[in-house]
């Protein structure tokens, strides 16, 4: 691939601050992610491509924080990377990560979407939006008309603990309060087709069944079903609906993260903000993009096709983490109202 210009800056200049006193071709990097392998790894050998630097890869279900702590300042862990915006802002509480300065990252990335003392930063998106029978004659709806009457025995949606479901409540919480918060929530449950449960494709898969006719799923498993990776019965669900972002009445479209931060105690620092600083390029954005049909953090890279056509994201206007702040408010609202009973 060689060396290739991204955002402005000429990877090989940035290489050759580092190349003066170090060996760069030679360099390792060390990569602790909850990210599946299968979709980090196109991004990995991208980044090694363009700049000679190997990464070396510890793929970790959940446990991040526990495995960096146990390590303590030895820990060989350069990037942390999580696909949820709660667990960034938790390892900024436990003291493992550290402030960066990146005029690359903060020109691309907004302030509602990153940390504020530069600990974190969003890489992609996946937004809450809401799944809708293909004939409905519906073109645009916001959160809080999820709670409308009309709306009466023809929503579907997963359990109202899943994080998927505790976020978009905590960000309603951030707009409106808890106590518009419980009266909405409850609407919602009083507009259900079935117990809440199930997954995102299952809404799907009951909107193609006639069970109901909007439910609340994740964009990108819209794009999952549709590209004939969860296989043929997936591909007919996707078939049999569209989907809508809604947005929450003066704000937008509540959205969820991958992201990374630099960590405390890493051995090579200088590398862990290029490679960040890296995976916001237009190159590595249209990989995110391909790869899991997640929505690119960078406005200048392009959406996969199967995805695009819904419409143009515009996230919401909070501040991510102030959604985070009121998760455990959202997720004691859902128990106390028995939403998935």
């Amino acid at each position: 691939m060689g060396l290739t210009k991204f955002n402005g800056i000429m990877l090989g200049s940035a290489l050759s601050i580092l190349a003066g006193t170090q060996g760069v071709l030679a360099q390792e990097l060390n990569l602790y992610t909850t990210r599946e392998p299968g979709l980090m790894q196109p991004l990995i050998d991208a980044y090694t491509a363009a700049t000679g630097v190997s990464v070396n890869t510890i793929f970790l279900q959940d446990g991040v924080a526990e495995r960096v702590i146990a390590e303590g300042d030895r820990s060989p862990a350069d990037v942390l990377m999580t696909v949820d915006a709660g667990v960034l802002v938790g390892l900024v509480e436990q003291g493992l990560t550290q402030s960066i300065e990146s005029e690359v990252l903060t020109g691309i990335i907004p302030d509602t979407l990153r940390d504020d003392d530069g600990h974190w930063f969003a890489l992609s998106l996946r937004a809450r939006a809401v799944y809708v029978e293909k004939d409905l004659d519906l073109t645009g709806i916001t959160y809080e008309q999820l709670a409308d009457p009309e709306w009466q025995g023809r929503i579907c949606i997963r359990s109202g603990q899943h994080p998927y479901n505790v976020a978009l409540t905590g960000s309603f919480i951030a707009h409106h309060g808890e106590e518009a918060a419980e009266a909405w929530l409850t609407g919602v449950k009083a507009n259900l087709a079935r117990p809440a449960g199930g997954g995102d494709r299952d809404v799907a898969r009951d909107i193609a069944g006639g069970l109901c006719d909007i439910g609340v799923a994740n964009s990108y498993y819209i794009g999952l079903m549709r590209s004939g990776a969860g296989g043929p019965d997936q591909q007919q669900w996707a078939e049999a609906i569209r989907m809508i972002l809604p947005t929450f009445e003066n704000g937008g479209t509540q959205v969820n993260i991958t992201g990374a931060a630099v960590a405390r105690h890493a051995p090579n620092r200088d590398l862990a903000i290029q490679f960040l600083e890296y995976l916001v390029s237009d190159e590595a954005q249209a990989i995110y993009a391909r790869a899991n049909y997640e929505y690119p953090v960078n406005p200048n890279a392009a959406v996969d096709p199967l995805i695009a056509e819904y419409g143009v994201l515009t996230p919401d206007t909070i501040d991510i983490v102030e959604g985070v702040s009121y998760r455990r408010a959202a997720s004691e609202l859902a128990e106390r109202i028995g939403f998935d009973n």
